[in-house]
């Protein structure tokens, strides 16, 4: 009878803790509660750690339009290659482990994590992209996949808990970079591994851009109307990129408010190559911040906050060369 008490008591026990008091918490009434009293409400199956409209509601309303945009189908696996060459983490040498992802998104790493491996998957996003997740994992990670919306500041695990963590296409959105990198390392275990990628300072060039030439009017527009303004434009746009590309003045395209075509997937057919200029454009235009940095600089970060950095430089993804940063959380003294 004990037993069963006991196992009975377990199951209501949740995966999260209090992200401001570490305490943990039980399933109750529709809501994760704690023995100081903080309570976190449950909606519509997700934890909700944060407020539901942020800085990131522009996330939200493009991840739960543009769903199943970026989720691997079969013959065509951009997520998974680009978390596998981005990590370098073999699937077969994952299973058991424990991964926290930040920034999930509508879950396209998610789908890769869950359909390749057997690793306990983690995930949260700061946004309601947090419902697409759902609706696209929740079957295939029954058992191994634990989804909630908080902050990257506020995470609702203890330190020291993860076997890995990784934050993907994420920390460009934070409003502290830094802080938001201390906030990985800290969740990961000593000798675990934390895997970022973000958008690189190449040069000085880099923000003679027309994103950042026009982001002061567009991240305070309307997202809604952003977004139409944006599909009113976006074939004429791809028909001037592709002009400029044939005549070899490439170059000239940062200057047309539209994703850089050539970054791309490979073997889009014509309808998803909008979706995806669309998405892309969007999500260029809308968020409230974006911060490149240098390579350099993210790893001197990792150093400072207690990793060590086995690999800092680009990486060949499959659409292009992204800024990586891998590391280790180094053990206490």
């Amino acid at each position: 009878m004990r037993a069963t008490v006991d196992r009975l008591k377990q199951q209501s026990m949740s995966a999260f803790v209090d992200p401001a008091t570490g305490l943990p918490l039980r399933e109750e009434d529709g809501a994760l509660v704690s023995a100081g009293g903080s309570c976190f409400p449950v909606v519509g199956k997700i934890p909700r750690f944060c407020a539901t409209e942020d800085y990131t509601s522009s996330f939200g309303l493009q991840w739960n339009l543009f769903d199943k945009t970026q989720i691997d189908r079969e013959g065509a696996e951009v997520s998974a290659r680009r978390l596998f060459a981005e990590t370098c983490w073999r699937p077969g040498e994952l299973e058991g482990l424990d991964i926290l992802e930040v920034g999930s998104g509508a879950g396209r790493f998610s789908r890769a994590i869950l359909e390749h491996t057997r690793a306990n998957l983690y995930s949260i996003d700061y946004s309601t992209a947090v419902e697409a997740n759902l609706r696209n994992n929740a079957e295939l990670g029954r058992g191994r996949f634990w989804l909630a919306q908080a902050s990257v500041y506020e995470l609702p695990f203890p330190d020291d808990r993860f076997d890995k963590v990784l934050c993907l296409g994420v920390l460009q959105h934070t409003p502290d970079f830094e802080a938001s990198v201390a906030a990985l390392i800290a969740k990961a275990k000593p000798g675990g591994e934390i895997v970022v990628d973000f958008y690189p300072v190449r040069g000085w060039w880099t923000r003679i851009h027309a994103k950042y030439l026009l982001r002061p009017i567009s991240r305070r527009m309307d997202h809604e109307r952003l977004l139409r303004l944006i599909e009113r434009n976006v074939d004429w746009l791809m028909r001037a990129s592709a002009s400029l590309n044939r005549l070899g003045l490439g170059a000239l395209t940062r200057f047309l408010p539209l994703v850089d075509q050539r970054t791309l997937p490979p073997g889009l057919n014509a309808r998803q190559r909008r979706e995806w200029s669309l998405l892309d454009t969007f999500d260029m235009y809308s968020p409230e911040y974006d911060q490149p940095q240098r390579i350099a600089t993210v790893a001197r970060w990792f150093k400072q906050h207690g990793a060590d950095v086995s690999f800092a430089g680009y990486v060949d993804n499959g659409s292009g060369g992204a800024a990586v940063v891998r590391g280790r959380k180094r053990a206490r003294s």
